[in-house]
């Protein structure tokens, strides 16, 4: 079995995601991760597959055969574990370059960035506009943990953090 990760795109539609798990199943393959999204009448998706290596040109084959879809693919491998993983909230006013700001922060750190969710969203009570992301970081040492909200909260004053839960 090889393990893979794919994007895929599509105009959204009721029953694209059995589609997807009915081609997979077909060829032998195993669901094991994955995030999918509807944005904008567009469905996103990456997924983390294990498939018999013989049968992987084929399944490549049945997905690009779905209406609409696109893809891509690569075949990945196991990769050293971080020693704790964090996960925070964060909600600060929107900006052009946000995203790059925390990246660049994280980088900085020798944090990896293991999963990233964000949402534009604008404040109720005022109609300022908001940045909010989730993120789960992977720490190669424990004293980044203090680096990185000191790290994030000189962002701005506007910036709000909250540490979500935390594993070692």
């Amino acid at each position: 079995m090889m393990r893979y990760l794919i994007t895929l795109q599509a105009p959204d539609r009721k029953g694209l995601v059995e589609q997807i798990a009915n081609v997979v199943s077909r060829h032998g393959g195993n669901w094991l991760d994955s995030e999918m999204r509807h944005i904008d009448g567009i469905f996103a998706a990456i997924l983390q597959l294990e498939v018999p290596a013989l049968k992987w040109d084929e399944l490549i084959d049945a997905l690009e055969c779905i209406d609409g879809l696109n893809l891509t693919f690569a075949k990945t491998t196991l990769s050293a574990k971080p020693i704790k993983h964090l996960h925070y909230n964060l909600v600060a006013y929107d900006r052009p370059g946000i995203v790059l700001h925390i990246s660049n922060k994280m980088n900085a750190l020798g944090v990896n960035i293991e999963q990233f969710s964000s949402q534009y969203e604008t404040a109720s009570h005022t109609g300022i506009a908001l940045f909010r992301a989730t993120m789960a970081l992977g720490l190669t040492d424990p004293s980044q943990e203090e680096q990185i909200t000191a790290s994030l909260y000189e962002m701005g004053d506007d910036v709000v953090l909250d540490k979500l839960s935390k594993s070692a």
